[in-house]
C-alpha cells in the first residue's frame, strides 16, 4: 500500500523545509533501497517509456511495448511497476516532485511568502499550464474511480489547496471546497476545453483567477442593483 502523504502544517506553522512526496508504486514502497542493478533497470524502462511517449504518444505506452523497446521480458516491467498506471505514474514522478518543490518551498506567489489568495491564484494557473504541457501523459496515468481521490499526488495537491483556503476563508467548509476547486483543474476538463472546444489556456487561467476571487470574496464588489420599482 502506498504511504500516506506527509502531514501538512497548519496555517500557523511555516513550511521551512518541506518534505517532497515521491509518487512511486506500491512495489517500490516495499523496496526503499533498490539495488544498483534494479535501479539501473528501472531507469532503463522509464527511458524506453519516455521514448514511446515522445515518438508515438502516451497511448502507445503499454507494458508489452515498453518491454520490447527496452529489450527485456514483459514480466520485468510488471514486477517493477505493477501495471500500466504505475508505469505512467512513475513517468510523471520527476515533474510532480519539481511542482511540489515549487509550491511548498519555492519563491512566491506560488511558494510561501505571498498572501493565501495570491498563492491560490498562482497554484491553479501553474497546475493548468502543467496539465497543458503533459496532457496526454496525465490523462493516460489517471487512476480509476476507486483510486482517483486517494492517489498520493492528488492528495498532496488537494491538502495544499485546503491549507490555503483555511487561511483565506476559515469560516468555509474548506475540505469540500478544495475538492470543488480541484475539479476546475482536472486534466480531463482541461483536455475537453482546450483540445475539444479549442479554448485558449489563457481563458482558463482568467476563469480560475475569477473563481478564486469569488470564492474568497476578494474580487471587485458587485454593483448593487437598483431597487425594484
Amino acid at each position: 500500500m502506498s504511504a500516506a502523504p506527509p502531514p501538512f502544517p497548519t496555517p500557523q506553522e511555516p513550511v521551512d523545509h518541506p518534505e517532497l512526496l515521491q509518487l512511486g508504486t506500491a512495489l517500490e514502497d516495499d523496496e526503499p533501497c533498490l539495488r544498483a542493478d534494479a535501479a539501473r533497470n528501472r531507469a532503463r524502462l522509464l527511458e524506453a517509456a519516455g521514448r514511446l511517449v515522445a515518438e508515438r504518444g502516451a497511448e502507445a505506452v503499454t507494458m508489452e511495448a515498453v518491454a520490447a523497446e527496452a529489450c527485456v521480458g514483459k514480466g520485468t516491467v510488471f514486477r517493477r511497476f505493477g501495471d500500466r498506471t504505475g508505469l505512467l505514474t512513475a513517468l510523471l514522478d520527476h515533474s510532480e516532485k519539481k511542482f511540489q518543490a515549487a509550491f511548498l518551498g519555492g519563491p512566491p506567489p506560488l511558494g510561501p511568502g505571498a498572501p493565501p489568495v495570491e498563492r491560490l491564484r498562482a497554484f491553479g494557473c501553474a497546475m493548468l499550464r502543467r496539465s497543458a504541457d503533459e496532457l496526454e501523459l496525465q490523462l493516460a496515468a489517471e487512476p480509476g474511480a476507486s483510486r482517483r481521490y486517494v492517489a498520493p499526488a492528488r492528495r498532496v495537491l488537494r491538502h495544499h489547496m485546503e491549507m490555503l483556503l483555511r487561511q483565506a476563508v476559515p469560516e468555509a467548509d474548506c475540505e469540500l471546497l478544495s475538492h470543488a476547486l480541484m475539479g476546475q483543474l482536472d486534466p480531463a476538463l482541461v483536455h475537453h476545453l482546450t483540445r475539444q472546444r479549442g479554448l485558449p489556456l489563457s481563458r482558463l487561467e482568467v476563469a480560475w483567477t475569477d473563481l478564486v476571487d469569488r470564492v474568497t470574496g476578494t474580487g471587485a464588489p458587485a454593483e448593487t442593483p437598483p431597487p425594484h420599482p
